[in-house]
């Protein structure tokens, strides 16, 4: 049973349905010398940071632009289902549109 607040409310109580497998990698994680394992090896994180690194430096241009406040609100809930930033999906939009 869950111990009710004082407000009269159940708290729940965090790890209360762990197994021991669970519990102890919970408890790993929250030990204060915890350092989360990596599947990259060197090589790939310097392939895929220089990756990364072209396609921020691809000549990008800032720009200025006024928009509707109900087409900027539309496009910020869009980008927020798509898990993405507004203006990186503007400039998708854009992209698609000049290619």
């Amino acid at each position: 049973m869950m111990p009710k607040a004082k407000t009269g409310k159940i708290t729940p109580q965090i790890g209360a349905f762990l197994d021991e497998e669970e519990k102890a990698i919970s408890e790993a994680i929250e030990a204060d010398d915890y350092v989360p394992a990596s599947i990259l090896t060197p090589q790939m994180r310097a392939e895929y940071q220089a990756i990364a690194r072209a396609a921020m430096n691809e000549g990008r241009v800032k720009i200025s632009l006024r928009l509707p406040e109900s087409d900027l609100e539309r496009l910020k809930a869009k980008a927020m289902r798509e898990g993405m930033p507004y203006q990186t999906l503007i400039g998708s939009i854009l992209h698609k549109a000049v290619s």
